[in-house]
């Protein structure tokens, strides 16, 4: 069991590598977005996933669950389980494929779409509140940022 003493050595240490530093600050934006998020969903009566399908699905005319979990990044078994619930809520609905009915289509009932077209406009606006404060330089110089992280992360996997 790791001290808090060498806790703090150890992440004095790492923290020496100039890129830690900001990463973990990157990734304590995300986290702390993310969170607000959540919350916000919550209030709702929806988890994360639950609004991440309907506000996937929203203004399409469905997709198959396989494009479905590739768009929300949500693993197949979470996937199911998921949908089941959206599916007794009367939110969803699932048809099997014409051309192959091994596939299933999702989309929004009725009640999915006026769920969506409620919720969603919401949530933006809870996320644009978050940055209130950002002026267009900020949001351009903190895309610019993230462009050039991107690229090179990219480049890098290429290599």
């Amino acid at each position: 069991m790791r001290s808090a003493y060498h806790t703090i050595i150890l992440t004095n240490y790492l923290m020496g590598e100039r890129y830690l530093r900001s990463i973990r600050l990157l990734s304590e934006c995300m986290q702390l977005f993310e969170q607000a998020s959540a919350r916000n969903v919550r209030k709702l009566g929806f988890t994360h996933s639950q609004f991440d399908i309907i506000a996937t699905l929203g203004n399409t005319p469905g997709m198959t669950c396989k494009e479905l979990g590739e768009k929300t990044l949500i693993t197949k078994g979470t996937l199911t389980g998921v949908l089941d619930r959206l599916e007794q809520k009367g939110l969803i609905q699932r048809d099997r494929g014409n051309d192959d009915r091994r596939q299933l289509f999702v989309k929004l009932t009725p009640v999915g779409e006026a769920t969506f077209d409620d919720i969603f406009p919401k949530i933006v606006q809870s996320g644009k509140q978050r940055f209130k404060t950002y002026t267009e330089d900020d949001y351009l110089n903190l895309e610019s940022s993230l462009l050039k992280l991107r690229q090179h992360l990219q480049d890098d996997d290429r290599a």
